[in-house]
C-alpha cells in the first residue's frame, strides 16, 4: 500500500490527466507508427517509380540508338561512304553515354548482364567496322551483327519493363506487410489500452470508494472504524477531515448517550414517587376520594405510566446500542419464542379487542434467545398497537432452506412506501391520521432491526393489506461485518 501510495500524484486532477495520457499512449504510438509506415511506403514507391522510369527511358533510348547505328551501317555497306562513319560516331557517343547512365542505376543481375553484352557486342562490331576492309559478304555479315545488337537492346528494354512489374509486386508486398503490422499493432494496442484503462479506473475509483465507504459509515452512525483514504494528497486530506468528523461525532454520540442515561435515571426517582402517590390517593390513603378527584387521579396514573414507558424505552435504546453486538448464542426454536410472546400479549390484545393468531412450525436456529424475544415482542406490540378493534394480528414462523422467517401481519393502516426504509430509523414516527390516539417513541422497530442485523438477518416492511413485517434469520447466526 505504501508503494502504491508513493506513486500517486499530488492532486486528483493530475491523476486523471496521467491516466488519460497513459491510456491514450498505445493508440498514439500505433498511429505514429502508421504515419511513419505510410511515409516510408510513399518514399519507397517514389524511389521505385523513379528508378523504373529511368531504366525504361534509357532502355528505349538505347534501342533507338542501336537501330540508328544499324541503319547507318547498312547504308555504309551499300554506299561505302566514309561520311556515314562520322554520323555513326556521333550516335555511338550517345550510345556510350546512355549505357553509362544505365549502368549507374541499381539494375538487377539479369539487366546488368544484358547491358554488358550489348556494350561488348557494339564494341566488337565497331572494331570490325573500323577495319574498313573485307568483302561485300563480310560487310553484310557486319550489318547482320547489328541485328543481334538490336535484339540485345530490346532484351534490355524488356528487362526494364519487367523491372517495373517487379517493383510493383515488391511495393504490394511491402504494403501488405505494413498493413499486417499495423493490424497487429492495433490488436495489441486495444487490449493494452483497455488493461491500462482498467488499472487507472481502479486507481481513480479506489479513493472515491474509500470516501464513499467512510461517508456511509458516518451515515450509519458507525464511529468505531477509522477513515483511511489512500490516493492523491487532496483526497487524503479529505479523508483526514472525515476521520476528524468521525471522532467528533463519536464524542457527541457519547455525550448524548450519557445525557440520556442521566436523564432517564434522574427521572425515574420522582416518577416513582409520583406513581406511588397517585396510587395512594386512588386507594384512599389520604381520605375519601370523590368521583371528580378519582378522575384526576386516573389521569395522573395514566400519564405517569406513559411517562414510565417512555423512560423504559430510552433505557432499552441505551441497552440496545451498548449490547447489540454481544450475542449469547445458543440453540433456540423461534416458534417457541413466538408462542411465548403471543401468549404474553393476548391479555393486552384483549383489552384493545384485538385477537392474536399463531401459525408456527418448528424453526430452530443458533441465536440469542433474549434478543430474539425482543424482536418478536416489538413487532407484536407494534401490530397490536396499530390494529383496529375487532381485528386479528397473525404471527407466522417457518423454516426455509438455510434460514427461518418470522412474519407479523395486522389489519391496521400499514406503512406507506415512502416510509418503509425510514420506519426502522431511531425515533422515527410515521404520520398518523389526526384522530389516531396511537403514539410511540420510534424505538421499537429500530431496536428490532439492530438485533436482526446482529444475527446476520434482514427485516423489511412489505406490501399489505395492513401492516406486514418480515424477518429472515440464518439458521446459524452470522455476525454482521463492520465496514
Amino acid at each position: 500500500m505504501k508503494l502504491a501510495n508513493f506513486y500517486y500524484p499530488k492532486s486528483f486532477l493530475k491523476l486523471l490527466l496521467i491516466g488519460f495520457v497513459v491510456v491514450a499512449a498505445p493508440l498514439v504510438v500505433a498511429l505514429v507508427h502508421a504515419a511513419l509506415s505510410v511515409q516510408q511506403l510513399a518514399g519507397m514507391g517514389e524511389n521505385a517509380v523513379d528508378k523504373a522510369v529511368q531504366a525504361a527511358r534509357g532502355s528505349r533510348l538505347l534501342v533507338e540508338q542501336v537501330l540508328s547505328m544499324e541503319r547507318i551501317v547498312r547504308q555504309y555497306v551499300v554506299l561505302d561512304d566514309p561520311g556515314l562513319l562520322d554520323d555513326y560516331a556521333k550516335i555511338r557517343a550517345n550510345f556510350k553515354r546512355t549505357t553509362s547512365e544505365l549502368s549507374l542505376l541499381p539494375l538487377d543481375e539479369l539487366q546488368l548482364l544484358q547491358l554488358n553484352r550489348a556494350i561488348d557486342k557494339e564494341q566488337a562490331l565497331y572494331d570490325q567496322l573500323g577495319q574498313r576492309s573485307g568483302s561485300l559478304a563480310e560487310r553484310r555479315s557486319l550489318a547482320e551483327g547489328y541485328v543481334d545488337l538490336s535484339a540485345l537492346g530490346r532484351n534490355v528494354l524488356d528487362e526494364s519493363n519487367l523491372l517495373i512489374d517487379r517493383e510493383i509486386e515488391r511495393m504490394r508486398g511491402v504494403a501488405a506487410t505494413a498493413q499486417r503490422t499495423l493490424f497487429i499493432e492495433l490488436l495489441a494496442a486495444f487490449p493494452l489500452g483497455l488493461l491500462t484503462a482498467v488499472i487507472f479506473a481502479f486507481l481513480i475509483a479506489r479513493p472515491i470508494r474509500q470516501l464513499d465507504r467512510a461517508i456511509r459509515q458516518l451515515g450509519a452512525a458507525n464511529f468505531g472504524a477509522a477513515v483511511h483514504v489512500r490516493g492523491p494528497a487532496d483526497l487524503q486530506f479529505l479523508g483526514e477531515r472525515l476521520d476528524w468528523l468521525r471522532l467528533r461525532l463519536g464524542e457527541l454520540d457519547e455525550q448524548k448517550a450519557r445525557f440520556l442515561r442521566h436523564v432517564s435515571h434522574e427521572l425515574k426517582t420522582p416518577l416513582t414517587a409520583l406513581r406511588e402517590g397517585s396510587e395512594l390517593l386512588a386507594d384512599g390513603a389520604a381520605g375519601r376520594v370523590t368521583p371528580q378527584q378519582r378522575e384526576i387521579v386516573s389521569i395522573l396514573q395514566s400519564n405517569s405510566a406513559q411517562l414510565q414507558r417512555l423512560i423504559e424505552n430510552l433505557l432499552n435504546y441505551q441497552r440496545a446500542i451498548a449490547g447489540v453486538e454481544q450475542l449469547k448464542l445458543a440453540k433456540v426454536d423461534l416458534a417457541d419464542v413466538a408462542k411465548s410472546v403471543v401468549d404474553s400479549h393476548k391479555l393486552n390484545g384483549a383489552g384493545r379487542s384485538v385477537a392474536l393468531a399463531l401459525e408456527a412450525t418448528a424453526a430452530p436456529l443458533l441465536g440469542d434467545e433474549q434478543k430474539l424475544r425482543v424482536i418478536v415482542e416489538n413487532l407484536v406490540s407494534n401490530a397490536v398497537k396499530f390494529s383496529p378493534e375487532g381485528t386479528t394480528v397473525t404471527v407466522r414462523v417457518a423454516p426455509l432452506a438455510r434460514d427461518v422467517y418470522l412474519e407479523v401481519v395486522d389489519q391496521g393502516p400499514g406503512v406507506s412506501k415512502s416510509d418503509r426504509e425510514k420506519v426502522f430509523d431511531w425515533f422515527f414516527q410515521a404520520e398518523r391520521p389526526s384522530d389516531s390516539r396511537v403514539k410511540g417513541t420510534g424505538l421499537g422497530l429500530a431496536i428490532a432491526r439492530e438485533f436482526v442485523l446482529a444475527h446476520g438477518g434482514a427485516i423489511e416492511a412489505r406490501d399489505g393489506p395492513g401492516g406486514k413485517f418480515r424477518v429472515t434469520l440464518p439458521q446459524v447466526a452470522s455476525r454482521r461485518e463492520q465496514s
